[in-house]
C-alpha cells in the first residue's frame, strides 16, 4: 500500500527539484514559478523502481534490483500497461491530489507508426528514445491552492526519515550552476522559401480533397553549454505555463513550456482541451484587448479549431460511453506570455473496462498537431518534413497506479542533448491558409524560445 504523509509546503517546487536536478530520471511537472503560476499542482519524482524506454521495434526494461532486460516488442504501450498493473498499490488517491505514485515520462510523437501504418521515409532519430517512462512508489505533491505539501512512500516513515527526505530535496548541488547559453547561431530546416514550397504541397493535397488541415512543422538546432537545469529556471520564468515540465534523463534532458494539456482521467471522467487558432500579443492594452476578439471571431481560426474537435470527439468516442462526449467550451481564448490562443474543450466518460493506456491508444498523437483526417495527415508530415518529430507533439505527464491520468501536448518543448539544443514550432494549414502568414505563426509560437537564447531569427 501506499503511505501519505504530509510535506513541508513551499510555494515554488523547484526550490525542491534542484536537489535532485542531476539525477537521471528526476521528473520535475511544473505549474510555473510563484508569481506567474498557472496550474495547481507541482509533482516531483526521483529514483523509480523500473524504468521502460522503447525505439524503433526495441525495449528497455530496468528494474532496480535487476540487470537491464533488451527486447524487441511492437507494443511499448502493452508494456507499460503491464507495469502499471504490476503497481504495488492501485488505491485511488484523496480526491484533492492527482496521485500517490504510477508512470511519469514522456510519449514522443513518432510513437504513433506502432499505432497507425505509416511511411518510412524519414529515418530514426538518434539520441532520446521514443517512449521513456519511469515507475515511482515516492512522489512528492505541492497543491498550491491550499498551500500543502505531501510525500508518498511504499512504507512507513518516521519523522526523522522525512526530515532526511527534505534535506535530501534541498541539499545543494556538488558543483556550481553554470549559465546555459548558446555558443552558435540557431539553424532551422525550413527557411521561407523552403516552407512556401512545402506549404504549397499541404495546399494542393486540401485542394485535391486528400485533407482537411495538416500540421506543417519546422525544426531548430543551436549548440549550447552550460547547465540545462539552470536553463530551465530561466525559461519557466519567461514563459510560464501551464503544463510545463522538465525530465533528466539517460539520453539527455527535456525542457517544456507547453500550453496545452492532451488528455486528462480523473474519476472516468475524460478531457481533452486542444489548441487551434494563435494570434501575437499587442504590448498596448487596448490593442492586445483588440487582438482577443480577433482571434476570436477569426472564421479561418474557429474552422480551424472544429476541425479538430470533431477529430477529438471521434477519437474519445472510440473509449467513452456512448453519448458522454460533449463539448462544453468552444472558442475560449487563453492569454500566454507572446501569444492568444483559441482553446475548446471536450469531455466524456470512460467506457467500462477501458484504461489510461486504451485511452492513449485510441487518441495518440494528438489531432491538434497532426491535421484532419489524422491519418492521411501524418502521411503528408512524414513527406514534408526533413526529420521525425521526436518528443514534439508527444505528451509528457502521468499515469497514476489507480489509472488517472493527465498529459500535455509537448509543444514550446526543447530536448538538450550532447551540447546540441533542438526544438519546432508548426501551424495548421487549411483551404484558406496564406503561406507568409503561417510561417510568421510558426515564428511566434517560439518567440519565448528565441528570447532564452538570445537570438533574433532572420527570415
Amino acid at each position: 500500500m501506499s503511505y501519505l504523509y504530509p510535506f513541508p509546503y513551499r510555494d515554488d517546487g523547484a526550490t525542491y527539484f534542484t536537489g535532485i536536478a542531476d539525477r537521471c530520471w528526476s521528473i520535475f511537472l511544473d505549474s510555473g514559478p510563484p508569481e506567474q503560476r498557472c496550474g495547481r499542482f507541482d509533482i516531483i519524482a526521483w529514483q523509480p523502481y523500473a524504468q521502460l524506454r522503447y525505439s524503433a521495434g526495441f525495449a528497455v526494461l530496468n528494474g532496480a534490483q535487476e540487470p537491464p532486460r533488451h527486447f524487441a516488442t511492437s507494443d511499448p504501450l502493452a508494456l507499460l500497461d503491464q507495469l502499471l498493473q504490476r503497481c504495488p498499490d492501485t488505491t485511488p488517491p484523496p480526491e484533492e491530489l492527482p496521485l500517490l505514485g504510477g508512470a511519469l515520462g514522456y510519449f514522443g510523437y513518432d510513437l504513433g507508426r506502432t499505432l497507425e501504418r505509416l511511411p518510412n521515409r524519414l529515418p530514426p532519430r538518434a539520441g532520446l528514445p521514443e517512449l521513456a517512462f519511469g515507475l515511482y512508489d515516492r512522489v512528492v505533491v505541492l497543491d498550491h491552492q491550499q498551500q500543502q505539501g505531501w510525500v508518498t512512500a511504499p512504507q512507513p516513515l518516521t519523522t526523522a526519515q522525512l526530515r532526511c527526505l527534505q534535506q535530501e530535496l534541498l541539499r545543494p548541488a556538488a558543483k556550481s550552476r553554470t549559465p546555459f547559453r548558446r555558443t552558435g547561431p540557431v539553424t532551422v530546416d525550413l527557411g521561407i522559401a523552403e516552407y512556401s514550397q512545402a506549404f504549397q504541397r499541404v495546399a494542393d493535397y486540401i485542394r485535391a480533397g486528400d485533407c482537411y488541415q495538416v500540421n506543417l512543422a519546422r525544426h531548430f538546432q543551436v549548440a549550447v553549454e552550460g547547465d540545462p537545469w539552470e536553463g530551465y529556471q530561466r525559461l519557466r520564468r519567461l514563459n510560464p505555463s501551464p503544463f510545463a515540465a522538465y525530465l533528466k534523463l539517460p539520453e539527455g534532458e527535456v525542457l517544456s513550456c507547453s500550453p496545452e494539456r492532451f488528455l486528462r482521467l480523473q474519476g472516468g471522467r475524460v478531457m481533452t482541451q486542444p489548441i487551434k487558432g494563435t494570434l501575437a500579443r499587442a504590448a498596448d492594452p487596448l490593442e492586445d484587448q483588440r487582438c482577443r476578439e480577433t482571434l476570436r471571431c477569426s472564421v479561418k481560426d474557429r474552422a480551424e479549431n472544429v476541425m479538430i474537435v470533431d477529430l477529438l470527439r471521434n477519437d474519445l468516442g472510440r473509449c467513452c460511453r456512448v453519448g458522454t462526449v460533449e463539448v462544453p467550451t468552444l472558442f475560449a481564448v487563453e492569454s500566454f506570455r507572446s501569444i492568444h490562443h483559441l482553446v475548446s474543450t471536450i469531455q466524456g466518460e470512460l467506457a467500462t473496462g477501458k484504461g489510461a493506456l486504451e485511452l492513449v491508444r485510441a487518441c495518440f498523437p494528438g489531432g491538434s498537431i497532426t491535421g484532419a483526417p489524422k491519418i492521411r495527415a501524418m502521411q503528408i508530415i512524414e513527406e514534408l518534413e526533413s526529420q521525425r518529430r521526436g518528443v514534439y507533439c508527444g505528451a509528457i505527464g502521468y499515469i497514476g497506479q489507480d489509472g488517472g491520468m493527465d498529459l500535455n501536448i509537448a509543444i514550446r518543448t526543447l530536448t538538450h542533448r550532447d551540447g546540441v539544443l533542438e526544438f519546432s514550432a508548426g501551424g495548421g494549414v487549411v483551404e484558406d491558409s496564406q503561406a507568409a502568414a503561417e510561417f510568421r505563426e510558426t515564428e511566434q509560437k517560439v518567440a519565448a524560445l528565441f528570447d532564452f537564447l538570445g537570438w533574433e531569427p532572420r527570415v
